[in-house]
Parts: structure tokens; sequence; C-alpha cells
């Protein structure tokens, strides 16, 4: 029997790599003969850059960047080239992620993705000219204007004079004009998909501010703040890019990275699920399998815009081929991935437990979980083991 182990991570906890490891380890106590392909995966949040390269035969190259507070400690981050370095891959959360700050330094106000610009600007450097950039699990909510200071674009005030320090969605109230005559030449002619987790627009109950900031410690305060601001800082940007940048799905991504990315650098929107889908020949290691035995920290109501385990249920649904998902949470929402092809939920806990605890043991929870989940599915169909 072929099981494909193919999760996500488990943000703060275990990279996809682990998880498809402590799934083995569960499957193998009900049927160890069974061939078990392991295959991890990402959707433009951690981990997309591992999975990119892994499945491509890429390479990795490290940089010294700002992280994600202005100021703050610089950060080790990592970005990928493919294709024989004709295409780099940036994962912003390497440079501006929120596994990056402890929990009492999270205010999407304080915030910069200045980092993730120089990211790109080594990629750029190393002769890349096309640019896969994934924007899940940012810690920021700057529009992007950190990115863009950091390849050369200058922001102004109202009163004339230039706002020179980094870029946070604090000072977003402050821009009234945009200067892009400084944008590194290296950008021109250079194509840029942006990977994106998520398609919501930028602004209103559906936008970053709404949906994300209390994710990166927003209070519904701050939250008021940085929707007022980033509605101040739109019109001067979309005026600089000659359109409207507002309702586009993606948008909103990363605190409105993604608004920037389409806007100053013309980046084209893509689903960071179906790229890494293709790049590592899913429908190759789907044939044959008998199930999918996946997993997610979360799933709830937004999984379905553009997450894993989203773009992976559609491909199993076709092909006919049973999804079981192994969460940490089952969240509100979650029962709307019945329609779309998970064939079952299964809860990682097998009793209360704080999340600290949880996260502790979650090898051993995840092979404990997977487990159940094979001795089910057998008893079901017996033949199959």
């Amino acid at each position: 029997m072929k099981i494909l182990l193919a999760p996500d991570s488990f943000k703060g906890s275990l990279s996809a790599v682990q998880v498809c490891e402590a799934l083995r380890v569960g499957v193998e106590r009900v049927c160890p003969d069974a061939e078990c392909v392991a295959l991890p995966l990402a959707d433009g949040g951690e981990g997309t850059t591992e999975a990119l390269v892994a499945a491509s035969g890429g390479r990795l190259l490290h940089r010294r960047v700002t992280g994600p507070l202005p100021g703050g400690p610089a950060v080790d981050a990592s970005f990928g080239l493919l294709d024989g370095g004709h295409t780099a891959v940036i994962e912003m959360a390497a440079a501006s992620g929120l596994p990056l700050l402890r929990p009492e330094q999270r205010d999407p106000r304080h915030t910069t993705t200045y980092g993730t610009g120089e990211l790109v600007a080594a990629a750029l450097a190393t002769g890349a000219r096309q640019l896969i950039v994934a924007v899940g699990g940012s810690a920021s909510h700057d529009l992007g204007t950190g990115l863009a200071q950091a390849l050369g674009v200058r922001f102004r005030r109202n009163d004339g004079s230039w706002i020179d320090d980094v870029m946070t969605g604090a000072a977003l109230a402050e821009v009234a004009g945009v200067d892009l005559g400084g944008l590194l030449p290296a950008l021109y002619g250079c194509s840029i998909v942006l990977a994106a987790d998520v398609d919501n627009p930028l602004l209103g109950p559906t936008g970053a501010a709404a949906v994300y900031g209390p994710q990166k410690g927003a209070t519904p305060a701050i939250v008021a703040e940085l929707e007022a601001g980033t509605a101040a800082a739109i019109g001067p940007i979309e005026a600089a890019c000659g359109r409207r940048l507002r309702d586009l799905p993606g948008a909103g991504a990363a605190g409105g990275l993604g608004a920037t990315l389409i806007g100053f650098l013309g980046a084209t929107p893509g689903s960071g699920i179906e790229l890494v889908l293709e790049a590592c020949g899913f429908e190759a290691h789907l044939a044959g399998a008998s199930l999918v035995l996946s997993g997610e920290g979360c799933l709830d109501g937004q999984t379905l815009r553009g997450k894993t385990i989203g773009g992976l249920a559609r491909r199993c649904s076709q092909a006919g081929v049973p999804l079981v998902v192994i969460a940490g949470a089952l969240g509100e929402g979650s029962e709307t991935l019945y329609s779309v092809g998970v064939t079952s939920m299964v809860s990682l806990v097998p009793g209360p437990m704080t999340l600290e605890a949880a996260m502790a043991a979650s090898p051993a929870l995840l092979a404990d979980a997977a487990e159940r989940v094979l001795r089910l599915f057998l008893a079901a169909d017996p033949q199959k083991s």
C-alpha cells in the first residue's frame, strides 16, 4: 500500500520534513510494509523556499539582513536559487516573519519588511532574473513600504520632507507622496511571481488589518489604526503606480506587501501551494496512492483562501484519493473543507492540554494520531493492508 505523506509545517514547532517523519512512524506501527512517500509542502509561508529548493535540486544562499524590528538585531536569512541560478525564491518569513519575534515584541505598528527587500536585492545581485516571492508568515503591516525602501523607493510627507526612517505600519499615515526614481535598475526586465497563501484584498472586513492584524499582536484599537494608515497610504502609492491596487485578490497578503509587489514591481499574483505542487511533481507522486496523509497547525474558514490543505484537497478529490488531515486545531469554518475533498480531519491532541505542552510533544502526538488514522482506514478495507 502506498501512502503519500504531504503535510505543511506546524509553525513554531516542526518543519514539514519533521512532520513527514513523525507521520511515517505512526503509519509503520500499523503497516510496516507500507510504501511511505514523503512530500513536504508549503503554501507561500514558512518552508516554501525549502520545498522548492528540494523539489528542483536548487541551492540555498545566506545573507544577514534587517529583522522585523528596525534598529533591532539583524537576522541570518536564506533564499534559494533554482534553474541554474536563473530563478530565485525569497521567503519573506525568513527576514520579516512573526516567529522571529518574541510574543511581547509583536506589534505590527512597529515592524517592517525592509529585510525582505534586502533579500530581493541580494537575489538580483546573483544574476537571477525571475523571482518568486513567498509572502506568508509575516510579522508586519507596513504595506510593503519597507521592502520598497530597500529597493530604492522614497516616501514623502505632506510638508514635502522625506521619510528617512525605516518604514513601519505606524508610518503609513505620514505617506503623502512616492518617488520611484531610485528603484533598483536590476528590477527592470525582471519577472516576479507573488506566491501568496491568501487572496484577501487590502482593506475592509476581509482585508489585511482586520483578518491578520490580531495574529500579529494587534488589539482592536491597533487594527483600526493600521486600517486608517493603510487607507491613507494606498492613495499615493496607487497614484505613483498608475493603477488601483486595493481591491486586487492577494493585495492584502503579508500586511499589504502583496499590493506593493504588484504595484511597484509588477509582480504576477500566484498561489503558493499551486507553485509548490507543480514544482514537486505532485501528480506523479499521487499516482497509485491509497491514501494521502497531511498535517496543518490550524484548519479554519481561511484554509480555503490559498492555504496548503485547500490546494491539496482539490488535487486529491480530482484523483479520487482519500485525504486525511491531522490538525493542531480545528477552528471555526473548518467543516467547509469537506466540500473540496478533505475526507476527514483528526485532532492532534488526545485530550485537554496547553498549547506549549502540545507543541513540545508534537512528534509523538503526530505519530499517535497517524496510527489512529491508519487503524480506522484499514478497518474500513482490510484488503488494503
